[in-house]
């Protein structure tokens, strides 16, 4: 058996400013890093061979605190763009009430929850699962099928493009799914990485 546990990052300082991030390379607030120690206490039972995080501070450094919060010893990490959150192209850095008023309600719930439209020079959701999935086939899956327990910690939207794919989720399905901010979900599989269990820790 072995376990993947997920989390998409603490509290972002553009987060608390209500804005798309994206892409931006914002750091946490002091309630972002709280809510990734809290995490970290969460998941002191539980122990880890391999890390994985985006090029992004924000999920980083929630990866380092939950672990050092955790007392896990050190484990190899490795970050890559394809973890990234999904990419909001001219959105990015704009307040999300604002951005209402300028195109219309509407039109931002498309942008934001649709699956496969993309905001202008951004990613759909789709988009971001066409580089989320094959990352986590080529370099995450391996080390599952080898029994070893893996850490993610990423963003909101990638994590969702990852959630659809190990809980086959349709497209439907995932656009309801709602991941909070610093929440463990753990995933347990068989040696055939057949999931066996999943669960909010």
């Amino acid at each position: 058996m072995s376990k993947l546990v997920i989390l998409r990052h603490g509290q972002s300082q553009w987060n608390l400013e209500n804005r798309f991030t994206g892409w931006m390379n914002i750091d946490l607030t002091a309630q972002g890093e709280t809510e990734a120690r809290r995490a970290g206490l969460k998941l002191k039972d539980y122990t880890f061979d391999f890390g994985f995080s985006s090029a992004l501070l924000r999920a980083q450094k929630t990866l380092d605190l939950v672990l050092e919060s955790a007392g896990h010893p050190k484990i190899p990490i490795t970050y890559d763009a394809a973890l990234n959150e999904r990419m909001y192209g001219e959105l990015q850095g704009l307040n999300k009430d604002e951005t209402v008023l300028k195109y219309g309600a509407e039109q931002v719930k498309i942008w934001r929850r649709s699956y496969d439209i993309a905001p202008p020079g951004g990613e759909s959701l789709k988009d971001t699962a066409q580089r989320v999935i094959p990352y986590y086939q080529n370099h995450i899956a391996p080390l599952l099928k080898q029994e070893r327990n893996i850490i993610i910690a990423a963003h909101g939207n990638s994590l969702r493009a990852l959630i659809m794919h190990l809980e086959d989720l349709n497209s439907e399905e995932i656009l309801a799914f709602e991941l909070g901010t610093a929440q463990p979900r753990c995933y347990t599989f068989n040696a055939l990485l057949k999931l066996q269990t999943v669960a909010f820790i």
